[in-house]
């Protein structure tokens, strides 16, 4: 990573957070239904039979959104982050469904030679696809983590800017400094960390033909998903073992939330609330999200 802020304001950055972003990954793809799937992955220290890490990032985020979080485990695991098509550096669709983002999820296990003794950590909307595929292979992993993911009581209505969230087109910016400076969290949400804010800000722009710069993801994916409804038997039917990191403060995941998915996923399951984070919990709290999934990783690990 370019040290952007090398300047006055250098030492607003904590040294760990440069550490992690400037651990080398390599970046690879794997075809799926005619769309190339781009991951990176991290050299593991624990060697190549050690368990398989695969991060997935939330709507209209991509795999760079892990990189100051994924070198935190290379003791103990083989890590990967993966871009959904539609989003990251990953191919568009014509239209998307649950279904191919369960398959692109296994092709990217497949490619690295992750095991059946994989853990998905999934974010927001990545963790529903997620919980897509371990139902639909759930031979094909070990554990499953949801942050501020799950399934709302049908009695809680949505956020009243969810509709605005999931449409819209994206705007062309005429140079990088301005996109930049309009970079948003959706939900809408303050944050703390504005370093954060900017590294993922300057990993999610691309140049576009006619001149300009726009986000990384495809305007077009939430109206022609398909199959992307959640619904309760998702998480009836759940075979592998379950976890639960949210924030306290999260828009998107409430205690209410969180007690009705314990009565309809047919197990126990550990879950941990972040205190001071709101929906993007590791991005508010990335050291003590740190924590928490060591923990929790460790937990279902003990439970095999």
């Amino acid at each position: 990573m370019a040290r952007w802020d090398s300047g006055s304001n250098a030492d607003t950055i904590p040294q760990w957070f440069f550490e992690a972003v400037e651990t080398p990954f390599e970046t690879a793809s794997v075809e799926v239904d005619e769309c190339d799937v781009v991951y990176q992955s991290w050299a593991s220290k624990a060697g190549p039979d050690a368990p398989g890490l695969l991060l997935i990032h939330g709507m209209n985020a991509h795999a760079h959104w892990w990189d100051f979080i994924a070198p935190h485990f290379l003791d103990d695991y083989r890590v990967a982050a993966m871009n959904l098509t539609g989003m990251g550096d990953s191919d568009y669709r014509y239209e998307y469904n649950t279904a191919t983002y369960a398959q692109e999820i296994v092709a990217v296990c497949d490619a690295l030679g992750f095991g059946s003794d994989t853990t998905i950590v999934a974010h927001s909307f990545g963790g529903y696809m997620a919980v897509k595929a371990v139902n639909v292979y759930p031979e094909r992993f070990a554990a499953l983590i949801l942050v501020d993911s799950g399934i709302r009581h049908p009695d809680d209505p949505p956020p009243e800017h969810m509709t605005m969230m999931m449409g819209g087109k994206t705007k062309i910016y005429p140079d990088k400094r301005t996109a930049l400076g309009r970079f948003r969290l959706q939900p809408p949400q303050s944050c703390e960390n504005a370093y954060i804010l900017e590294y993922i800000a300057r990993h999610s722009l691309m140049p576009v033909d006619d001149g300009g710069w726009s986000w990384k993801f495809d305007d077009d994916l939430p109206a022609t998903l398909k199959g992307g409804d959640r619904v309760p038997e998702e998480f009836q039917n759940l075979k592998v073992r379950l976890g639960e990191i949210y924030g306290a403060d999260s828009e998107l995941f409430s205690r209410r939330t969180l007690d009705y998915m314990r009565e309809l996923v047919d197990q126990p399951f550990p879950s941990v609330a972040i205190e001071n984070a709101q929906h993007h919990v590791f991005l508010d709290q990335p050291l003590a999200f740190v924590d928490a999934l060591r923990g929790m990783l460790q937990e279902l690990r003990g439970a095999q």
